[in-house]
């Protein structure tokens, strides 16, 4: 439980009492318990001077308590008030409960007005959200071997959607395929809905599937990811089905070597701005410019985007133990999308990629 001792460090260092963690993301990051709580409460507890605890619904407690976590799991019925049963459980182990951290970006509104009902003479003014970024900055061997496994599972998907391209399939079609073959893998999670755009819907950067039909001689743009134990990949591929048109074999190239530029450039010593700008300037130079229209990059790990982010103005200096992606695009409303996205991590020398499918435009033949 390294990470749970990091955290009860930095509380030693900052004076501060207890540390909620209610992103089940980050639960799952510090206790290795991976849940999905949806309505119901659930929340890591690090407390100052005591133990650590786990609070789950009741139905959660022996799976928490298999999945590694060494110490305390408590439960609570669907007819207790949830709220009450934590206090309890922080008032018997620390007395000194009055300075709280929380996670600003995640915790709602209606659970910390309940804990401070618990606790009307605490403060609750301390972020964990920069601390944990902190930490999740830098993965671990062990962290990355996961996400490795990850990324190969995500070239098994786009060669199963490559392959389910032919005239007359939906892009929710060529979803189903991936997604079906992804489970008979033993692969049960993606990391996010996974995205295939046909044509000019790939021109919606956050576009979803439709029911449009793949037609010959057009982009077809695949977005996807897996979780691997928690640990996540995505990447992103366009792909030809059948020949394109000189507009759209331009546009794919442009990307491509902002893609491969950026790659190369990524070392220990870059700054996430420096490496945003070097893409940034070859699509600005081939005149697509203006059709960029998102940061280069995020970081990944339990989460598909996680800090940092690779754009403008930050000057965060990249180090070894790093993951992010490197995804330039084109995206021209009405005409055709293009992206090309890989995660990675840097080491000593260079960025890693977590996935390898071939990067050069594949055209694949027209079939019924």
């Amino acid at each position: 439980m390294q990470k749970i001792d990091q955290l009860k460090n930095w509380l030693y260092d900052n004076n501060i009492d207890v540390a909620y963690i209610s992103n089940p993301k980050n639960v799952h990051y510090f206790t290795g318990f991976e849940s999905h709580p949806e309505e119901r409460i659930l929340g890591l507890f690090v407390l100052k001077n005591a133990d650590p605890f786990l609070f789950t619904p009741q139905l959660d407690v022996e799976v928490a308590k298999a999945s590694g976590f060494k110490y305390d799991v408590f439960g609570y019925l669907d007819h207790q008030d949830p709220f009450a049963l934590i206090a309890d459980h922080i008032k018997d182990r620390q007395k000194e409960n009055v300075s709280w951290a929380t996670e600003k970006d995640s915790l709602s509104v209606e659970k910390l007005e309940a804990m401070q009902e618990e606790f009307p003479n605490a403060q609750f003014k301390y972020s964990l959200t920069r601390f944990i970024q902190e930490m999740q900055l830098y993965k671990s061997q062990d962290e990355l071997d996961l996400m490795i496994k990850a990324g190969q599972d995500a070239d098994y998907a786009f060669q199963i959607g490559f392959n389910a391209l032919r005239n007359g399939i939906s892009e929710k079609q060529v979803v189903a395929e991936i997604e079906y073959a992804l489970q008979k893998r033993g692969v049960m999670h993606t990391s996010f809905d996974t995205i295939v755009q046909a044509g000019k819907n790939a021109s919606n950067p956050h576009g979803a599937p439709t029911d449009t039909q793949v037609e010959p001689n057009q982009l077809v743009l695949f977005d996807l990811g897996t979780v691997n134990q928690g640990y996540m990949s995505d990447a992103s591929r366009t792909v030809a089905y059948g020949t394109p048109s000189e507009k759209e074999l331009e546009i794919y190239q442009v990307v491509l070597e902002a893609q491969l530029a950026a790659q190369k450039a990524a070392k220990p010593g870059v700054y996430a701005s420096e490496l945003d700008k070097i893409a940034r300037d070859v699509i600005t130079k081939a005149g697509y410019g203006e059709y960029f229209v998102h940061r280069l990059g995020h970081g990944i790990g339990t989460s598909t985007h996680e800090y940092p982010s690779l754009m403008e103005h930050n000057n965060l200096e990249l180090k070894a133990g790093m993951a992010f992606s490197i995804e330039p695009g084109i995206y021209i409303p009405g005409v055709a999308g293009v992206r090309i996205e890989d995660c990675g991590y840097l080491d000593d020398e260079k960025f890693n990629s977590f996935t390898h499918t071939p990067k050069d435009l594949t055209e694949i033949m027209v079939r019924d």
